[in-house]
């Protein structure tokens, strides 16, 4: 059956749908709970990119915790030693998903790439809640992300897996400015402890203050987002 892919007004208009509900239905009152279960996957993006960055280096990705509130905590365990590695796996988190975001919506553009990228990601989501997950919200609300992923697949509409596509994209993303305060900040607490952000760890490595670092990540993601749409976008579908 052939898709119509819809033109690249229509589709610059789903994205930019995508980006209002992402960053504004969180603040709706009764309808921000609507959003739960993407603010996990949020939180799931950010950790899983401090996790899957320190794999690459060499450590040990021990487990993610997802508390209930939405904050989040992977921890890995020896590694090589020195500043560099350190710094990589803080970056890891906010880059991480926006990378994910670019290879989401650079899918959409193609629809023989959207089962596929829809079915990778439920595997990645069940697979890490198998090997890395240890806490109850995350292991109750991923695995209905997951299934409600296949289920769009094997039962729902085609027509509405491009939107998915560019809706979860948007959502990686853009999940580093779901809170870009916490950018800009040098320590947090999670799960009322006390600890340094992602960039009050890159400045204790890496020396340069935290907000430098905000910044330098914010223009990383930016050019990541910018240059996926352009090609999605430049694409017939």
């Amino acid at each position: 059956m052939q898709v119509r892919p819809g033109s690249q007004e229509e589709q610059v208009g789903r994205l930019i749908l995508a980006a209002v509900v992402v960053t504004a239905l969180p603040n709706v009152p009764v309808l921000g709970y609507a959003f739960y279960p993407f603010a996990i996957l949020v939180t799931w993006f950010h950790e899983m990119g401090h996790g899957l960055t320190g794999l690459l280096l060499g450590f040990d990705f021990h487990r993610l915790v997802i508390l209930p509130d939405g904050s989040g905590l992977a921890q890995s365990r020896g590694g090589p030693a020195g500043a560099v590695p350190q710094a990589l796996v803080a970056a890891g988190g906010p880059l991480a998903p926006s990378f994910v975001g670019g290879l989401l919506i650079l899918a959409s553009s193609r629809h023989e790439w959207w089962r596929p990228a829809l079915l990778a990601l439920a595997a990645m989501i069940a697979l890490s809640v198998v090997i890395w997950v240890r806490s109850a919200t995350g292991l109750v609300v991923l695995p209905l992300v997951a299934a409600g992923l296949v289920w769009l697949v094997m039962k729902g509409r085609v027509a509405w897996q491009r939107p998915a596509l560019q809706f979860l994209g948007v959502l990686a993303a853009l999940s580093m400015f779901g809170d870009w305060r916490y950018l800009f900040t040098e320590t947090v607490v999670v799960g009322g402890q006390v600890m340094l952000s992602d960039t009050g760890q890159i400045e204790r490595a890496l020396l340069l203050p935290h907000w430098f670092w905000a910044v330098a990540l914010i223009a990383i993601a930016g050019l990541v987002v910018g240059t996926s749409l352009k090609f999605a976008l430049a694409r017939d579908g």
